[in-house]
Order: structure tokens, then C-alpha cells, then sequence
């Protein structure tokens, strides 16, 4: 999206060098990626960064409200409520389409927005490796707010571990070994000292956990949670025996559980801004549009994409049996982009944010984006194509 930059990288691109990242990552991570990364991070000019920060804080300003917690009471499903949630989420992501505007100027559309931290210590791995391998300007960074990779990372150790001694606080994941985003536990172990723990691991006494670290029972005082609940949901009758997350338990959780679904598309209806779709709730549709092919349909309850309906028809809303738990959303329209050797690419980009309990705002720190040539934008959509994948952003500011 930088013309000068872009067709500087796509001419000193080789596979060689392609290669020499990918190995640099797995050996920075200790293991290879599961999921497909792109050749090339995106180049986001000064005039879409200031957009995409604005959309930000307004998305942010709807989770100050006063109300918040009041709005999205019926977000959280009753039966997937788990006690003792916290002020405010630790971590927010927030996805946006590149599309263009009227003028053609490229422009951020809302996708989808989370309370859950997914993909934060690989992301400055993968970004460091673009770095060390591929001719990446100078002025451009992948960091906000004068953060750079030594204060990015006490950032993260600071709100994750705190004052806490590094061995009672795990990451905790469902059969970690076996998930796509393994990579990321393996960076989180190495850079922020925690252990990946399996749910089934944890030993419960009274309402206390523990885990074994090295032959020793060790406390745990403090959960980074990486568990989708309603994932645990589906899964629970095949694990072996595990931990009930949903009782009285003495822990502290980073993020609470409850945060993934009240910053979900629960919220999107809620946020009033241009860089954010039009949205409803199912069930409170004054009207079904007539043009129903520029819109698109969302379970509230899914992940990876799971459940949308892209093409959505008459049929396809009278069929909801459940409309309290869908949205019906304005379709966006991606721009191709992206200029890559073999044709052009569409692309979203994260935006990531902390929240320490000493800030009175959440803090936008690092980024992710997904590259894509067809309908659909996540890494396992994406197992033919070339220049397509998981991969990074680096902004210009003005």
C-alpha cells in the first residue's frame, strides 16, 4: 500500500530469503509454524494508520462507557459464565477489512473485535525475522506509542506476571500441543517465562489449583487464559478428566473468560462510527434489507470463522432458530491491495492492545494481518495459494 516500498520489497524478494524467514522463525521459536505465512508483511501508509487508530479509540470509547457491562449482560452465555470477572478485559483485539473509500483512498472497515489475547508473543518474532531477512524501511514500525521489542515485552511480562513469582502463573490451553497457535505458547514460554499448561493437567484441592512443574506441585495464583470457552464447551465429554472453570475458584485470570464474549460481535451494534459496519442484532431487524447480497450473517457464538453465512438469502434468515444469537452486518468490499508477484491480494489487519489495571485506557501496542486471494481470510483458508497467510504490518506515521 506504500507504492515505493511495496515494489522495492517484491523486486529484492527470492525464495531463498523466503526460506532463511521461515527457518528464522522456527529457530527464534523453538518450532516451525502450524499455519501458512505469508512472503510479505503489509506496508500501511500514514494516512490508513491515522484511520485505523481512530476507528480504534472509537471502538475503545464504546467500552469506557459507564454502561458497558450493563449492554453486554446478555452477551455471555449463563451457562458459560465463569466468577469473579474483573473491571476491564487485559487484553482487546480489533480486526479490520482494508477496503476503499468513495475517493478510492484506502479505509478500515470493522470485522470483528475480541477480549481475548491471541497471538501476542509471535507476533514480534514473525515482525523481527521480516526484519533480519527482507529490506524493511527504517521508518516504519510494527509498534505504537514509542514501544519498541525490549519494552513490549516487560510490557507484556509486567500485566502478565506482575509481581507474581513466574512459576505460578501458566498459560492455559486445551491439548496446547495439538493447537494451530502453538508457535505462539512456545514465544510466550521463552520471552515472558510462563509454562503452557493442558486444562487437564491442573490439580484441584478445595479451591485452590496447582500443576506439576518439574516433579513439584507449584500453586497457581494467576491464569493467562487461552481456552475458548465454548470450545471447552463442545469438547468437555472427550477430555479426560479436568478442572471445572466455572466454580469458586482462588485464582486471578488474564483475561477473565467473560471478556471474549462481551467484546465480540455482541458489541458491534453498539459502536456508531464510519469505519464500522452498519449492524444488528437478528432478532431486533426492523426490516429485512431487500438487498440481502450486500450483507453478511454471524453466529455470535463462533471463532475461525465458523457459521458465517457470506451469500445470505431470505431462506438463510428464516432458518435461524435462534435470531438473539446472530447479527446481520453490512458486507465490506476488500481492496485488492496488495501487489504481489503472482496477482494481487486482499488483506485484514489486527490491532492489538493491553490494558494494565494501572491504565485508565486500553494501549495499542502490536499488530497481525491476514493475507488472502479468496472469498474467505484465515490462514487455513489459504493452503494453495502463494503471498497469502499469517503475517504482520509495518505503519508509517505522519
Amino acid at each position: 500500500m506504500i507504492p515505493k516500498v511495496r515494489q522495492a520489497y517484491n523486486q529484492q524478494f527470492t525464495d531463498d530469503r523466503y526460506q532463511a524467514f521461515l527457518e528464522g522463525i522456527a529457530q527464534d521459536a523453538g518450532i516451525a509454524p502450524d499455519f501458512r505465512v505469508a512472503e510479505t508483511p503489509v506496508f500501511v501508509p500514514a494516512d490508513l494508520t491515522s484511520k485505523l487508530i481512530q476507528a480504534c479509540e472509537e471502538i475503545v470509547n464504546v467500552v469506557l462507557r459507564p454502561d458497558f457491562k450493563s449492554i453486554t449482560k446478555d452477551a455471555i452465555p449463563p451457562d458459560l459464565k465463569v466468577p469473579h470477572e474483573n473491571e476491564h478485559p487485559h487484553f482487546i483485539v480489533i480486526d479490520f477489512a482494508v477496503c476503499q473509500d468513495e475517493a478510492g483512498a484506502y479505509s478500515p472497515r470493522l470485522i470483528e473485535l475480541q477480549g481475548f489475547p491471541t497471538m501476542y508473543a509471535f507476533q514480534d518474532v514473525m515482525a523481527r525475522q521480516f526484519k533480519n531477512h527482507f529490506p524493511i524501511p527504517e521508518q516504519l514500525s510494527n509498534f505504537f506509542n514509542g514501544i519498541d521489542e525490549k519494552t513490549y515485552y516487560q510490557l507484556l511480562r509486567e500485566m502478565i506476571v506482575g509481581n507474581l513469582p513466574a512459576e505460578e502463573v501458566v498459560l492455559l490451553e486445551i491439548k496446547p500441543e495439538e493447537q494451530k497457535t502453538r508457535i505462539d505458547f512456545a514465544s510466550t514460554e521463552k520471552y515472558i517465562g510462563i509454562r503452557t499448561v493442558c486444562l487437564t493437567k491442573l490439580i484441584q484441592e478445595g479451591k485452590k489449583l496447582f500443576y506439576m512443574r518439574d516433579g513439584v506441585k507449584t500453586p497457581v495464583q494467576r491464569i493467562f487464559n487461552r481456552i475458548i470457552f465454548d470450545d471447552l464447551q463442545k469438547q468437555s465429554g472427550h477430555l479426560e478428566p479436568h478442572v471445572n472453570l466455572f466454580q469458586d475458584l482462588d485464582v486471578e485470570w488474564i483475561t477473565h473468560p467473560n471478556w471474549f464474549y462481551r467484546i465480540s460481535k455482541y458489541t458491534m451494534p453498539f459502536i456508531h462510527s464510519e469505519f464500522v459496519p452498519k449492524s444488528w442484532f437478528l432478532h431486533e431487524l426492523p426490516v429485512v434489507p431487500t438487498d440481502l447480497e450486500n450483507y453478511v450473517l454471524k453466529p455470535l457464538f463462533s471463532f475461525a470463522g465458523q457459521g458465517v453465512v457470506i451469500d445470505v438469502t431470505q431462506q438463510d434468515i428464516d432458518n435461524v432458530k435462534d435470531p438473539e444469537n446472530w447479527i446481520l452486518q453490512r458486507k465490506v468490499k476488500y481492496a485488492p491491495a496488495i501487489q504481489t508477484p503472482t496477482g494481487p491480494a486482499i488483506c485484514e489487519i489486527r490491532m492489538m492492545y493491553i490494558w494494565p489495571d494501572s491504565s485508565p485506557r486500553p494501549i495499542l501496542v502490536h499488530n497481525l494481518s491476514r493475507i488472502s486471494k479468496g472469498k474467505m481470510i484465515g490462514v487455513g483458508f489459504n493452503s494453495t495459494d502463494t503471498w497469502v497467510g499469517g503475517s504482520c504490518c509495518f505503519f508509517e506515521f505522519a
